[in-house]
């Protein structure tokens, strides 16, 4: 609550917490490093990899997409909509890599603006496949559920202000700020749901 004060993010009181850390289901290691290779790929595909090379990496790197993200990897040509929906998912991405440890606080950023993502693609490129499945541990359960409540009232915060015609408090990005929340909300395994089945319900 300090913390978005300071930084003038808007606070509700009322807002409950997050799950407690015995109430939570925190993601494996294994997990959190097969989720990041999906999102890196389908990434670079809604950034513009043409659909040969992406599936070349799909298979190099032994990816389990989720059933959305297949069928995205399955099209010849999505649409522009489409393509920038997964494109956001750098943002995801760059939570996947925080919580691993290849990522400091500092190096992934507030939300106020998007992750650095010409260093995130090359950091896992240089490791490779095998490189990054080795590399890594994940941070502790306390961290990862600290950083999920942060995310949760900055969403809070940002979608009370579009509700009543406000632009985003604080310079936060809401792009940003959503779907670092999503990936987080999987993170703990909110309400047990799957990667495309996650809500950021604030």
């Amino acid at each position: 609550m300090a913390r978005l004060r300071a930084e003038g993010v808007p606070v509700l009181e009322a807002l409950p917490c997050i799950e407690a850390k015995d109430q939570a289901r925190i993601r494996s290691r294994e997990e959190i490093v097969e989720r990041a290779i999906a999102l890196l790929l389908v990434a670079l595909r809604g950034e513009g990899l043409e659909v040969g090379p992406l599936r070349g990496l799909v298979e190099e790197w032994g990816a389990e997409l989720s059933p959305a993200e297949a069928a995205f990897v399955a099209e010849d040509a999505p649409s522009d909509r489409t393509r920038v929906q997964f494109a956001w998912r750098y943002e995801g991405l760059g939570v996947m890599l925080w919580a691993l440890g290849h990522l400091s606080d500092e190096e992934l950023g507030d939300p106020r603006s998007i992750v650095d993502v010409p260093a995130i693609v090359k950091r896992m490129m240089e490791l490779g496949p095998a490189g990054f499945r080795a590399a890594g541990e994940r941070r502790s359960a306390a961290s990862i559920l600290d950083a999920a409540d942060l995310a949760y009232r900055y969403d809070w915060a940002v979608v009370d202000a579009r509700v009543h015609g406000r632009r985003a408090p604080a310079g936060l990005d809401p792009g940003v700020v959503y779907e670092r929340h999503y990936a987080l909300n999987w993170l703990i395994g909110y309400q047990g749901q799957a990667w495309d089945e996650v809500t950021t319900d604030t």
